[in-house]
């Protein structure tokens, strides 16, 4: 198509196969971004018809190893000539009260969630320096902001990852690159729908996750896709240094 808003962007897009990742690479594609998807596996094969050959590169990595953002970043620009997005949503659900959190499980969801996107982080925004402009969002969550019984160290990951967004909006800002962050809360991913599906009642057990919200409904990925493609997009061209929630209302009260 022409006339995107992301027309002769190009972006990476972490975690990118399934989920909220899956429904950012859509919109980014629908409003005529070209893409490296960085993923631990690769995507089925529905996916990739669906995406199709010519704007889309597929990069089967895992973001806890740092090597992977030197591989995204110069595949990126062997591909396409240049970074104008990175998207940082790849990440490790983890549930465990703090006392009973093993050291190598902690160690591996801030490899994951916090290291993993550092590192990206941290090649694009210089490319992007160099460049004179770009966009970099960080995919976050609820727990970021709210504490939660069992999400103390999935809590304490995403929270670093809200900081170091805020840091690097200020300190990059002057450069032209913009650092920004989502924060989605229970949002209906086939990960949610499994949580959901193992419950002994689960049609009781979503009406009742569904009432916590004072929106009264659980998100859709689309939802958060669109936060995300505001933040990536010349519409946000003011926006740096910010947190988007798409919770449904859940850290408003």
């Amino acid at each position: 198509m022409s006339g995107g808003r992301l027309e002769g962007r190009v972006a990476i897009v972490t975690g990118g196969t399934m989920g909220i990742g899956a429904a950012v690479t859509r919109s980014f594609l629908a409003e005529g971004a070209s893409l490296v998807i960085v993923a631990r596996r690769p995507p089925a094969p529905e996916i990739r018809k669906e995406l199709g050959p010519n704007r889309v590169r597929f990069l089967e990595a895992d973001v806890a190893e740092e090597a992977t953002a030197a591989r995204a970043v110069d595949l990126a620009q062997e591909s396409y000539g240049g970074l104008d997005i990175l998207v940082n949503n790849a990440a490790l659900d983890f549930v465990r009260d703090i006392d009973e959190t093993a050291t190598e499980d902690a160690r591996r969801v801030l490899e994951v969630n916090f290291l993993g996107a550092f590192w990206m982080l941290r090649l694009a925004g210089r490319v992007m320096r160099e460049r004179g402009r770009g966009s970099i969002v960080n995919v976050v969550s609820r727990y970021a902001l709210v504490g939660g019984a069992g999400m103390g160290i999935y809590s304490a990951a995403k929270g670093a990852l809200l900081s170091l967004t805020r840091s690097a909006a200020v300190e990059w800002g002057p450069a032209g690159v913009r650092v920004n962050a989502v924060a989605p809360g229970l949002t209906d991913t086939p990960l949610i729908r499994t949580w959901i599906a193992e419950q002994p009642d689960p049609e009781r057990f979503r009406a009742q996750l569904t009432a916590s919200l004072p929106l009264r409904r659980l998100g859709e990925a689309e939802d958060v896709a669109s936060a995300v493609l505001y933040l990536a997009s010349d519409e946000a061209r003011q926006v740096t240094g910010a947190c988007l929630s798409v919770d449904g209302g859940f850290t408003a009260g």
